[in-house]
């Protein structure tokens, strides 16, 4: 008996202990910073605290990857969870510097589509780079609906706009010469497809009035007339849209491109950084609440059962959006991008 109830009050005490050491944790969450984060605070942050007791600081921070690799030289971890987008992402998880995640703690239930269950990182956001349109512009009678179309400038005669870089361009000038989404970074991935698609894209350069580097420009360009079709990020021209402005987005071939929640190698508090990212996911309502305020939703099944239709329709992975595009390739991109812009560069000054 006097056995049994040391064993009971050692497990008590055990359990007193690692409560208290959870209360006491705090998660260091490296981000974008401004409205974003104010956000994440409120819908997420501020709940996941009141239940579980650990804290969350939030750093706003560039440069991750650069960072993130000073962390792992240095053995110091400086952040518990960081934000990741495209080509970074996948670029710190190439060279090793974020730890696996643990799905039967994240996802146990294995209820997120497998976009969302990457091997080094959870897609809790995603945006699209997307036609935007002059629906007061298009020729009467004719819909824009596909990357052809935006090459098509005798049907559709008007200024353009597109995005100064490689990215995204390449696949859209393969989808205007007839390749299937399927198919894109197959071809891409061959000298021939790369040469096909920069033949492609000297077809439209006489009708890009600009090639835009910063997401503001083709909402400003679209607003006032100066482009009636552009490249664009899809949130927006919401925006534009609600404003007043008769602008529209095709989705139909749009490049879909997921942000991760990550875990730096060695960060301090691993295991409170798992519990963060699955609380994440862990409520529908929740997630649709945060897209409602910042069109940038994950992949959580049964968000869009809290928003009204109409909101639901403006978000990349609404269903129907979702299937119509073509998920952003990030391990094309990451061994090939500075390559892939020297050449782009160089084709500008043609």
């Amino acid at each position: 008996m006097k056995a049994l109830r040391s064993l009971i009050l050692g497990g008590l005490l055990a359990a007193t202990i690692g409560a208290a050491c959870a209360a006491d944790a705090t998660i260091i969450v490296s981000g974008s910073g401004g409205t974003l984060t104010d956000v994440q605070k409120s819908i997420f942050q501020e709940p996941f605290t009141a239940k579980t007791g650990i804290q969350v600081e939030n750093i706003a921070t560039t440069s991750r990857v650069s960072a993130l690799k000073a962390m792992k030289m240095t053995g110091t971890a400086q952040w518990d969870v960081t934000e990741l987008t495209g080509s970074d992402f996948q670029q710190a998880a190439n060279a090793g510097y974020l730890e696996p995640i643990d799905w039967n703690v994240v996802d146990p239930k294995h209820q997120m589509p497998e976009i969302a269950r990457q091997e080094y990182g959870l897609a809790a956001g995603s945006y699209s780079t997307i036609i935007g349109v002059r629906t007061d512009k298009l020729p009467p009678g004719k819909q824009m609906t596909s990357w052809k179309d935006f090459w098509d400038v005798k049907t559709f005669p008007g200024p353009r706009a597109l995005q100064n870089g490689a990215l995204d361009n390449l696949e859209f000038a393969l989808l205007a010469d007839g390749v299937s989404k399927d198919k894109i970074y197959e071809i891409l991935r061959t000298d021939e497809g790369i040469d096909r698609a920069f033949k492609k894209l000297d077809e439209i350069k006489p009708s890009i009035v600009s090639w835009w580097k910063a997401g503001a420009q083709p909402v400003q360009m679209l607003a006032n007339g100066e482009v009636f079709y552009t490249s664009a990020w899809n949130g927006r021209i919401t925006k534009l849209a609600a404003d007043g402005v008769p602008a529209a987005i095709v989705w139909n071939e749009g490049s879909l491109k997921p942000s991760y929640e990550c875990i730096p190698v060695g960060a301090q508090h691993r295991k409170e950084a798992l519990e963060y990212l699955a609380f994440l996911i862990a409520d529908a309502k929740m997630n649709a609440n945060f897209a409602m305020q910042m069109p940038y939703p994950g992949f959580v099944p049964g968000m869009f059962d809290f928003m009204p239709i109409d909101a639901a329709k403006t978000m990349p992975t609404y269903a129907p959006n979702q299937a119509v595009q073509f998920a952003s390739d990030n391990s094309f991109w990451v061994d090939r991008r500075d390559k892939l812009n020297e050449r782009w560069e160089a084709w500008l000054l043609k």
